[in-house]
């Protein structure tokens, strides 16, 4: 940013143009923008790019070199979640959010883009019967977005600061939330009881100033948080609300959060039909109850059944638009971010293709293999459960007495051919299965650490 470089096409790289802006704005140097960053996540130098490329083909030649240095993992043999998941994608799914007429992010306009609407609000009506809610936004950003942009609805809707996070969040979740509330929300964290919420602590903490107490289930540690409702009445008696954030996938046979109480819901659909692309394709969700009190205090688009200029006449569009920072602009109560549209319809077709039928047996086979997966890990020499909770998809491996720390354990087990999880720290292991990883996976994977840590052991 600070490059003497003058652009040909980029009006603010002319020093007398960006003198004139840093005046405008009273700051003495591009750095100032960027000291909420800490240096350490700072590159401190010019980015790694090629000299110009003279040609076309030079440029295919460059970024195909650099895509072959990814190394593909076989399905069957990747055990890596920790936010972003390896569920099987129907073809029907790409087949459809490629055609011409969705392929875009953003959720269009009332005067050309009816098609879509109604494909979007068909999604929206999906995801509320499988999260047994009443409304349900068009996707934000991501999920991280979804859960910050709950927890400052939660401090709108009572009035106060104080948000207690009862569960493990995911630490980039966490972070992005607390960069997000900052300006208008306290956050404290309550350590967890061998997996999930300590309610006796958690109760205790509640008071005259808790706009929300935050659970996650499945946690980032795949634990399945089971007081929600003890949770639940705790924060309505001091007039607080109950804000979950939950991966839908499992929701064919659990219950959903909303049966137990939680006032706003959230998470990410990236399991529902989205490829995990180098990262993923990620889209957040909020749901809540056909309650005025929360829904006009949703900043996302919603799309439902609209009245014409024709008498008796209904279409697809926005639902109560004068809510949204499109409407008031600045006087926005919160902005509505960029959307992530496509990846709505794409979870409408994952969720209409499978059906109640089809996501009970999802949810059963994903139950039935973290259990046969955990059982088959924790029988290995020095190999333990972290906690004692119930676990969806993700639980976390204790290998304090084993001959490999976490980290040495990926890294033989890299060399055999398999992503075995995201090592914690160099004691635990956080261990994905999905649907796509069958009993004998399970079982190659279990052997295949048996032998890297007698291997150690000799």
């Amino acid at each position: 940013m600070t490059h003497p470089f003058v652009h040909p096409y980029v009006p603010n790289t002319a020093p007398a143009s960006r003198q004139a802006m840093l005046d405008a704005v009273g700051a003495a140097s591009v750095e100032e923008f960027y000291a909420d960053i800490p240096a350490d996540l700072r590159l401190g130098r010019d980015l790694d790019l090629p000299e110009p490329l003279v040609a076309e083909q030079d440029l295919v030649r460059h970024v195909g070199g650099l895509l072959r240095r990814n190394r593909a993992v076989e399905p069957g043999r990747l055990f890596l979640g920790a936010g972003t998941y390896n569920h099987a994608v129907p073809a029907i799914v790409d087949e459809v959010i490629n055609r011409s007429e969705f392929l875009t992010a953003y959720a269009g306009e009332p005067y050309e883009d009816h098609g879509r609407f109604q494909a979007l609000f068909e999604y929206q009506s999906l995801m509320g019967e499988l999260l047994n809610t009443d409304v349900v936004n068009v996707p934000t950003y991501d999920g991280y977005q979804a859960a910050a942009t709950a927890l400052a609805m939660a401090t709108r809707i009572t009035g106060r600061r104080g948000i207690l996070l009862v569960s493990d969040a995911h630490p980039d979740k966490l972070s992005k939330v607390r960069d997000y509330v900052r300006p208008i929300a306290d956050l404290t964290i309550v350590p967890t009881l061998r997996g999930t919420a300590d309610v006796t602590a958690a109760t205790a903490l509640i008071g005259a100033d808790t706009a929300a107490v935050w659970i996650e289930t499945p946690s980032f540690h795949g634990a399945l948080e089971t007081a929600i409702a003890e949770l639940a009445d705790a924060a309505h008696a001091a007039g607080a609300l109950l804000v979950a954030g939950t991966d839908p996938i499992g929701l064919g046979v659990l219950a959903s959060p909303a049966d137990a109480g939680a006032d706003i819901l959230h998470g990410d659909i990236q399991s529902l039909g989205l490829h995990p692309w180098y990262g993923g394709a990620h889209a957040g969700f909020i749901a809540v109850a056909d309650d005025p009190r929360l829904v006009m205090e949703m900043p996302s688009r919603l799309f439902g059944l609209a009245s014409t200029d024709v008498p008796g006449e209904y279409g697809f569009g926005d639902v109560a638009y004068d809510r949204t920072s499109f409407a008031v602009r600045e006087e926005g109560k919160e902005w509505v971010g960029t959307a992530a549209a496509l990846w709505g319809i794409a979870a409408g077709v994952y969720l209409a293709l499978l059906g109640p039928q089809g996501m009970a047996e999802l949810g059963e086979t994903l139950l039935a293999r973290t259990a046969y997966a955990r059982a088959a890990l924790t029988a290995l020499p020095g190999v333990e459960d972290a906690d004692d909770a119930v676990h969806l998809r993700e639980f976390v491996l204790d290998l304090s007495d084993a001959s490999l720390t976490a980290p040495a354990l990926v890294t033989a087990l890299r060399a055999r051919g398999f992503e075995p999880g995201l090592a914690l720290d160099d004691a635990r292991l956080l261990v994905c299965v999905t649907e796509q990883n069958t009993q004998t996976d399970i079982d190659d994977l279990a052997e295949a650490v048996r032998t890297a840590l007698e291997e150690t052991s000799l």
